[in-house]
Protein backbone atom coordinates (compact mmCIF):
# COMPACT_ATOMS: atom_id res chain seq x y z
CA UNK A 1 0.00 0.00 0.00
CA UNK A 2 2.88 2.42 1.03
CA UNK A 3 4.36 1.65 -2.19
CA UNK A 4 1.39 2.24 -4.44
CA UNK A 5 0.69 6.15 -2.33
CA UNK A 6 4.46 6.62 -3.73
CA UNK A 7 3.99 5.84 -6.78
CA UNK A 8 0.62 7.87 -6.90
CA UNK A 9 2.68 11.00 -5.26
CA UNK A 10 5.24 10.40 -7.95
CA UNK A 11 2.94 10.58 -10.50
CA UNK A 12 0.91 13.24 -9.63
CA UNK A 13 4.14 15.51 -8.86
CA UNK A 14 5.35 14.80 -12.35
CA UNK A 15 1.80 15.31 -14.30
CA UNK A 16 1.69 19.08 -12.09
CA UNK A 17 4.98 19.77 -13.33
CA UNK A 18 4.29 19.26 -16.87
CA UNK A 19 1.21 21.13 -16.69
CA UNK A 20 3.11 23.84 -15.20
CA UNK A 21 5.35 24.19 -18.19
CA UNK A 22 2.38 24.11 -20.52
CA UNK A 23 1.46 26.83 -18.61
CA UNK A 24 4.31 29.15 -18.86
CA UNK A 25 3.55 32.85 -20.81
CA UNK A 26 6.50 33.45 -24.08
CA UNK A 27 6.73 37.06 -22.48
CA UNK A 28 5.02 38.89 -25.20
CA UNK A 29 4.38 42.72 -24.77
CA UNK A 30 1.52 44.11 -23.14
CA UNK A 31 -1.33 45.82 -24.95
CA UNK A 32 0.31 49.31 -26.09
CA UNK A 33 3.95 48.78 -25.58
CA UNK A 34 6.54 49.34 -28.60
CA UNK A 35 8.61 46.46 -29.67
CA UNK A 36 12.47 47.93 -30.15
CA UNK A 37 14.97 45.82 -31.65
CA UNK A 38 18.21 44.99 -29.44
CA UNK A 39 20.35 46.92 -31.18
CA UNK A 40 17.81 50.15 -30.01
CA UNK A 41 18.17 48.53 -26.66
CA UNK A 42 21.87 48.51 -26.67
CA UNK A 43 22.04 52.02 -28.16
CA UNK A 44 19.97 53.48 -25.29
CA UNK A 45 21.92 51.67 -22.63
CA UNK A 46 25.03 53.10 -24.27
CA UNK A 47 23.40 56.45 -24.33
CA UNK A 48 22.55 56.36 -20.27
CA UNK A 49 26.00 55.17 -19.65
CA UNK A 50 28.28 57.54 -21.39
CA UNK A 51 25.50 60.90 -21.15
CA UNK A 52 24.02 60.55 -17.70
CA UNK A 53 21.15 62.52 -18.37
CA UNK A 54 19.47 64.36 -15.68
CA UNK A 55 16.68 61.71 -13.91
CA UNK A 56 13.26 62.88 -13.36
CA UNK A 57 11.49 62.41 -10.30
CA UNK A 58 8.28 60.54 -10.56
CA UNK A 59 6.06 60.73 -7.40
CA UNK A 60 4.40 57.08 -8.55
CA UNK A 61 5.50 54.12 -10.20
CA UNK A 62 5.23 54.18 -13.82
CA UNK A 63 3.76 50.74 -16.13
CA UNK A 64 3.67 51.09 -19.75
CA UNK A 65 0.56 52.45 -20.89
CA UNK A 66 0.81 55.28 -17.37
CA UNK A 67 0.19 58.96 -18.39
CA UNK A 68 2.99 61.41 -17.62
CA UNK A 69 1.52 64.95 -16.01
CA UNK A 70 2.03 67.44 -17.73
CA UNK A 71 4.68 69.34 -15.76
CA UNK A 72 7.32 65.90 -16.44
CA UNK A 73 9.50 67.45 -19.10
CA UNK A 74 9.75 64.79 -22.36
CA UNK A 75 13.10 64.62 -23.78
CA UNK A 76 13.78 64.24 -27.64
CA UNK A 77 15.37 60.77 -28.57
CA UNK A 78 18.68 61.01 -30.38
CA UNK A 79 19.11 60.41 -34.00
CA UNK A 80 21.55 57.50 -33.01
CA UNK A 81 19.09 55.58 -31.32
CA UNK A 82 17.57 55.02 -35.03
CA UNK A 83 14.48 55.53 -37.14
CA UNK A 84 11.91 52.96 -35.25
CA UNK A 85 11.78 55.72 -32.02
CA UNK A 86 12.51 58.89 -33.37
CA UNK A 87 8.84 59.97 -32.98
CA UNK A 88 8.83 59.02 -29.85
CA UNK A 89 9.87 61.35 -26.22
CA UNK A 90 11.81 60.29 -23.51
CA UNK A 91 12.04 60.71 -19.69
CA UNK A 92 14.76 59.05 -17.84
CA UNK A 93 13.71 58.09 -14.44
CA UNK A 94 14.69 55.48 -11.79
CA UNK A 95 17.51 54.03 -13.76
CA UNK A 96 15.14 53.70 -16.53
CA UNK A 97 14.60 55.30 -20.28
CA UNK A 98 10.97 55.48 -20.84
CA UNK A 99 9.68 55.92 -24.31
CA UNK A 100 6.81 58.47 -24.15
CA UNK A 101 3.72 59.13 -27.30
CA UNK A 102 4.29 62.85 -27.02
CA UNK A 103 0.93 63.88 -28.01
CA UNK A 104 -0.78 61.29 -25.74
CA UNK A 105 1.75 61.25 -23.33
CA UNK A 106 1.49 58.00 -22.98
CA UNK A 107 4.43 55.51 -21.51
CA UNK A 108 4.98 53.25 -24.46
CA UNK A 109 8.46 50.88 -23.67
CA UNK A 110 10.38 51.19 -20.64
CA UNK A 111 13.77 50.08 -21.08
CA UNK A 112 15.76 48.88 -18.48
Amino acid sequence: MKKFAALMTAALLSTSAAYAQTTITTGAAPAGTVVIEPQTHTRIHQYVIEKHPNPVELRTQVAVGATLPADVELQAVPADWGPTVAKYRYVYSNDHVMLVEPSSRRVVQIVE
